[in-house]
């Protein structure tokens, strides 16, 4: 009976920690659109450098969070790439010099913590910054950091990249 209450009350713990702690995120808008994007035209995005926090570099986190933006941007349309080879807009412009109603985006990852042990207690943090630009006039469309926290529990949450998808989806629907 008393290790029956035991398992009770731990469940009924780490049952209200999940619930009362949700995924948080911000977006701070630093270049603010003058105009909405138009549906459709190309969108080519670079693959940004893996993300670290202090001496752990979190292989592929570059490739989620392009892929990430690249499925926030597929909504829009059906001509999303991502490239691995570029980091920046100068790269990008450089390997899409042909490229017209088209879009560049640079991602960069500011801030990248995964907790693989959940036990720590200590949430999965992430922050981005993209930026969008105009191909036409090689101008900054806008841009806008983007930062995320999951909730942590002794039950798992959700990984960084996961984190990341909800404010990606609000920010480049914003855009359009």
């Amino acid at each position: 009976m008393r290790l029956h209450s035991l398992i009770l009350a731990f469940v009924a713990v780490t049952t209200a920690g999940c619930a009362s702690q949700g995924n948080t995120f911000n977006q701070t808008v630093i270049t603010e659109p003058k105009t909405s994007l138009v549906r459709g035209h190309s969108i080519f995005i670079a693959t940004p450098k893996n993300g670290w926090y202090e001496n752990v570099e979190y292989q592929g986190s570059g490739r989620m969070a392009a892929s990430n933006i690249r499925a926030a941007f597929a909504r829009f349309s059906d001509h999303v790439v991502v490239s691995d080879q570029c980091q920046d807009l100068a790269c990008l412009k450089r390997t899409n010099t042909g490229a017209r109603n088209a879009y560049f985006v640079v991602p960069e990852i500011l801030h990248w913590e995964s907790r693989d042990k959940n036990w720590t207690m200590r949430p999965d943090v992430i922050e981005v910054k993209i930026s969008v630009f105009d191909h036409e006039h090689s101008k900054s469309a806008a841009s806008a950091i983007l930062s995320s926290k999951n909730k942590n529990s002794l039950l798992g949450g959700d990984r960084p990249q996961d984190t990341l998808q909800d404010p990606v989806n609000r920010y480049v629907s914003s855009l359009y």
